[in-house]
């Protein structure tokens, strides 16, 4: 696949892919091609590289090269794949688009640019010098919790003139911003891709114009949430009450196995291990589940995969240590 001939606009379940990894550097490249090949034949929409689900923040350049690299050769252009470049430093975000670029990517997403306090004025002049400089598509992430600063409505309604940005992943949670996006879209460019970050909105969503959603629990159960976008689409609610009720059992079991920050990726980590499909090593300053809470996530799957009419969990990896 490649740039010309994504999908217009993006849409589906596109799962914000963890990084298997076996140390703070060393990605665990098995693991990482079961996942693909996990995703892949759970009828994903495309992959998400180097997002927040993938502790983008805390790995080298290196790694994430790597990375980039692999997955691209494990994908084989069956789905679209998204290559996250948001960084402090604009020549490094173009630097890893031109990596992503070469490697075989399809699309960037670009966040915010982090640490300093910055005006929505200046944010839209840095998106403005930036995106014509990038050798691909962009994607805007919209996630104010991490960056200090989101993309307002009246933001992105300025960069509906910039045909290189494509689309906009909404992590920032709020129904108004959506609505508010979702209207100058379907008014200025039917064809820009509204994605949607929180999975538990994104049976609502999706009948109110969002195509689709950047979901971290597909990492696990990507079957589910293709389901479920499949649900939407046709209106079926028996089937969209059901899958729903399912998604948001993840996020009282799976994602609540921890008390501490960011328990949802250890959870999926945790899951994608217990599973046989990669180590649970998470990148410093997180750190991987403890044995109890291992415990809990193989009882969580039993659970889990009776509910999802899923065989029992297969045999665990070798697991990491704290």
């Amino acid at each position: 696949m490649n740039p010309a001939t994504l999908p217009n606009p993006l849409h589906g379940i596109i799962p914000p892919m963890i990084t298997p990894l076996h140390d703070q550097d060393t990605l665990d490249v098995e693991g990482l091609e079961r996942l693909v090949e996990h995703l892949i034949g759970g009828g994903v929409h495309g992959i998400f590289l180097l997002g927040t689900t993938g502790e983008a923040p805390s790995l080298s350049y290196r790694l994430r090269r790597e990375l980039i690299r692999r997955t691209c050769r494990f994908v084989g252009g069956r789905v679209p794949l998204l290559v996250g470049i948001t960084d402090a430093s604009p020549v490094e975000a173009q630097r890893l688009a031109h990596h992503a670029a070469a490697a075989g990517a399809d699309a960037v997403v670009l966040a915010a640019p982090f640490y300093f306090p910055i005006e929505q004025s200046e944010l839209v002049a840095y998106v403005a010098d930036l995106v014509p400089r990038l050798p691909l598509p962009v994607l805007l992430y919209n996630m104010p919790s991490h960056t200090k600063i989101g993309f307002t409505p009246d933001a992105v309604r300025r960069m509906l003139d910039i045909p290189q940005v494509i689309g906009l992943k909404d992590s920032s949670a709020g129904a108004r911003c959506f609505h508010e996006v979702r209207e100058l879209v379907a008014r200025r460019r039917p064809e820009f891709s509204l994605l949607v970050g929180s999975e538990e909105l994104l049976a609502e969503t999706v009948p109110l114009g969002a195509h689709g959603g950047v979901c971290g629990g597909a990492n696990v159960f990507p079957r589910l949430f293709a389901d479920l976008y499949d649900a939407t689409i046709a209106g079926d609610g028996p089937r969209i009450s059901e899958f729903q009720m399912r998604v948001l059992q993840l996020r009282s079991t799976i994602y609540a196995v921890s008390s501490q920050g960011y328990a949802a990726i250890r959870g999926i980590k945790g899951a994608l291990a217990h599973m046989g499909v990669c180590e649970d090593f998470v990148a410093s300053p997180l750190h991987a589940l403890n044995d109890r809470e291992r415990e809990l996530i193989a009882h969580y799957l039993v659970t889990l995969g009776v509910a999802f009419g899923r065989s029992a969990a297969r045999r665990p990896l070798a697991q990491t240590g704290t």
